[in-house]
């Protein structure tokens, strides 16, 4: 490193802030606003609705970029291509952390196996960069500007460690009431969820025949420690995610199968 180049503890941190609602979405405008009090910020988006695209990659087709002002970016892709383009090629320095959100729903258990949101997160986790997901339960419809106080809180505290381990993202949610009323925040483990009557058999008018996914209802299942119990008492759920997938107690005994 050069005189010419501070350091990292020298300098404004730079943070790429991305989501899967959209370029347009309040959730997006919250969390770059935030992100602003805390570093300089990039923004770089889909340009339509990318909810459930989970890790996804554009392959077949250009991938599109288009600057709508300084420093924000609308892709024609998915959340994984924004943060995976940003990274590689569009952004003339390495971005510091990777923020995804705030998403407009929560990510909660298998939530996060198809959440755009927290692709985004993970993706940067894979290229090397420290990354948060962060959704606000219910449709962000109300005052969704009053948590910029709590996300600020927060962020900053999350930011300002040195010791996020490699392969490792935090998923948050927050709860869906007045900002006044969290009582603080949990570190937890995914829950479950089971959907039931999710998937619908129609007709359309000319008899052919369709499906129609999503809907339905939902019900949850977990410990004292998971993270729909910590948003359900009115507490921020923050869980730290790994890349590993592996079920490691699992290795010794199919390894005694004898395959």
């Amino acid at each position: 490193m050069t005189a010419s180049q501070p350091s990292s503890s020298q300098r404004s941190p730079r943070i790429l802030c991305t989501n899967d609602d959209g370029i347009h979405a309040r959730g997006l405008r919250l969390l770059a606003d935030v992100a602003g009090r805390l570093g300089d910020v990039t923004v770089v988006a889909p340009d339509r609705q990318k909810s459930a695209t989970s890790h996804s990659l554009t392959l077949h087709r250009p991938v599109r970029i288009t600057e709508i002002k300084p420093g924000h970016h609308v892709v024609d892709g998915t959340p994984t291509d924004c943060v995976l383009i940003a990274v590689n090629q569009l952004l003339p320095d390495r971005p510091d952390f990777v923020l995804s959100g705030v998403n407009h729903g929560p990510n909660m258990g298998e939530d996060v196996l198809y959440s755009g949101t927290v692709a985004a997160a993970m993706e940067g986790t894979i290229l090397g960069i420290p990354a948060i997901a962060v959704s606000l339960g219910g449709e962000g419809r109300g005052d969704l500007e009053g948590y910029a106080d709590v996300l600020h809180r927060l962020l900053r505290q999350i930011l300002t460690r040195s010791s996020i381990p490699s392969e490792t993202f935090f998923n948050v949610n927050i709860p869906n009431i007045p900002p006044a009323e969290i009582k603080g925040v949990r570190v937890t483990r995914l829950g479950r969820r089971v959907y039931s009557d999710s998937l619908v058999r129609r007709e359309d008018p000319g008899g052919r025949e369709y499906f129609w996914i999503g809907g339905g209802v939902s019900s949850w299942s977990g410990g004292d420690d998971s993270d729909f119990r910590a948003v359900e008492a009115n507490y921020i759920s923050i869980t730290p995610m790994h890349l590993d997938l592996t079920n490691h107690r699992l290795i010794n005994e199919v390894e005694a199968w004898d395959l």
